[in-house]
């Protein structure tokens, strides 16, 4: 049976048996310029790991980024590509995926579409609690009472050392940031399109800027970014070049792992395909124009950043004690400064790219702050519509389906601003980032097979944009080096990183159980089973491959955790 997609208007694609009185439906008002805008604020999040991935690789971080932006744009052709089987549906790929692996396992489909919103939401509790940072670093001393006085109210030390949940001044301002967010975003996504189009013109720019000064100067001494050898300690903890030897490899998988949290982003152009006016043609465009943005900025931010910086120069040695055991660590300026790991210190040091005075350093840390709350925006309106979808197609709860009457998933949204309030208390933003990226890696890989899985299953229907087959292959040899990646640079992170994402994804399991077959009895919703429909005699094609597949995974990751051990 071939399904035959057509571009509606507003009124009849929202009909369904679900629909009350009031437009309690998502509403199509945007084009492809709208999800633009929206996706805009991917680019501002190199500023969440940059720093990171530069003082834990050393030399080859720009090389990092290079390569990761170049998977996420092959990858992208297979999400435009799924997307565009369902223009009916909101949430981005991993809704669209869940429907390719639905009819193989009911508890895969919600695993994609919950790894998805996992890896999403913490974008909203790092990048205000960053954000928040910028503003106390810019108008008071480190040593102030209000950068120094903290409530901690939990240890977390279970997890990673260190690690506790807290109340402090970050939390404070953090947490009016995202009320902040929620406001405009209650609006709906056109009042949510235009104010990022604002705060996109505003952010991006200092962020192209940063990119392309150092090009036109020259500022980029070789000596910064060569030899290309890998972050490495002598005995007793002072940096030296490290060979590309296992643990060279593993330092090179963990800088790409986290990288992709920030470079595959741009995805999120698709989850508002339920949203365009006309989403046959929106679609594509949307994700190919907001790919070659971030290709730009994470290729030239980084490579700027590293050049301007370099790795760093000794400020004070080690200290060891008789036996020789090291009891204070060396300290480095550049980007091994503590404040660059944690981020903190990044706008600081982008804003010395374009000059050294007090007025343009406020200026950049402003902008940047603007770019951090266009990334919030970004990620608030993506992360409330996959839990809308995966609520409305009955994998997750159902209250999550409620809609106000500009159209915006309010509970959604409430329930991504309760989340992240508990995470904005971290004392860690790196260590969950990097649990949340396990996530991002099972719905990336899932996804990235469900180009296939779809083609086998769903050969006759209609396509309005579809990949080069040589960019699917692609796309699926990718997921398989995402999970490789995972499984060798996960735990680089923190010890309990990988274990910590992979217990955080399997959380789905129970919530899916309690709807599915205590809730709905056994019974998706009637839009479900119609977008399960395939060819012919609705049996499945693909046959045992997507089991083979997912088995192969699981080794991998088995086997390259244990390599990396």
């Amino acid at each position: 049976m071939q399904k035959k997609v057509e571009v509606t208007d507003a009124i009849t694609a929202d009909v369904s048996n679900d629909v009350v009185a009031g437009n309690a439906s998502l509403h199509r008002t945007i084009s492809w310029t709208g999800a633009f805008w929206v996706a805009s604020g991917v680019p501002a999040l190199v500023l969440f790991s940059m720093g990171a991935i530069a003082a834990t690789v050393g030399k080859p971080a720009w090389l990092v980024w290079m390569i990761s932006i170049g998977f996420g744009f092959i990858q992208a052709f297979t999400y435009a590509e799924i997307a565009g089987l369902f223009p009916h549906k909101t949430g981005g790929a991993s809704v669209y995926g869940a429907v390719a692996w639905i009819r193989y396992s009911k508890f895969v489909a919600p695993l994609s579409i919950w790894c998805n919103w996992v890896a999403w939401t913490p974008v909203l509790s790092i990048g205000s609690g960053l954000a928040a940072g910028y503003i106390l670093t810019a108008m008071f001393a480190p040593d102030a009472a209000i950068n120094t006085w903290q409530l901690t109210l939990l240890d977390l030390g279970m997890l990673k050392e260190g690690l506790t949940l807290r109340i402090n001044a970050t939390f404070v301002i953090g947490s009016a940031l995202l009320l902040l967010v929620y406001f405009i975003q209650n609006g709906g996504i056109l009042r949510s399109a235009r104010t990022t189009m604002i705060l996109g013109v505003a952010a991006l720019i200092p962020l192209i800027m940063i990119g392309l000064v150092p090009l036109i100067t020259g500022d980029m001494p070789s000596e910064h970014f060569f030899p290309l050898s890998p972050l490495a300690y002598d005995s007793v903890g002072n940096v030296i070049d490290g060979l590309w030897n296992l643990d060279g490899w593993v330092l090179m998988a963990g800088g790409l792992f986290i990288a992709a949290w920030s470079t595959y982003g741009f995805e999120t152009a698709v989850c508002y395909t339920r949203e365009f006016k006309n989403p046959e043609t929106d679609t594509f465009k949307a994700i190919f124009y907001s790919g070659l943005l971030c290709v730009g900025v994470f290729t030239l931010v980084p490579l700027a950043f590293q050049g301007h910086l370099g790795l760093g120069q000794m400020i004070a040695p080690a200290v060891t004690d008789a036996a020789g055991n090291v009891t204070t660590a060396a300290v480095y300026d550049g980007m091994l400064a503590p404040d660059i790991y944690s981020g903190m210190g990044v706008a600081k040091a982008l804003s010395g790219i374009l000059g050294n005075t007090a007025f343009i350093a406020n200026l950049v840390v402003v902008m940047l702050i603007l770019a951090l709350l266009l990334s919030i925006m970004t990620t608030m309106s993506g992360a409330s519509r996959t839990l809308y979808q995966g609520s409305a197609d009955g994998l997750l709860p159902k209250f999550l389906s409620k809609v106000n009457e500009h159209g915006a998933p309010t509970s959604a949204m409430w329930a991504n601003m309760i989340f992240n309030f508990v995470l904005l208390m971290m004392s860690d933003y790196m260590f969950l980032l990097a649990a949340a990226n396990v996530s991002y890696v099972i719905f990336n890989f899932l996804n990235l097979n469900a180009g296939w899985i779809h083609r086998m299953d769903r050969p006759n229907w209609e396509r309005p944009y579809k990949a080069p087959t040589i960019l699917i292959v692609l796309g699926t040899f990718l997921a398989f080096v995402n999970v490789t990646l995972m499984g060798l640079g996960a735990n680089i992170w923190g010890a309990g990183t990988l274990m910590s994402g992979l217990v955080m994804a399997g959380l789905v399991f129970p919530i899916f159980i309690w709807r599915h077959y205590i809730v709905d009895k056994g019974v998706l919703p009637k839009e479900m089973q119609e977008d399960m429909l395939l060819d012919g005699d609705q049996k499945t094609t693909a046959g045992v491959l997507p089991y083979f597949a997912l088995i192969v995974a699981g080794v991998i990751v088995y086997f390259t955790s244990h390599l990396a051990s």
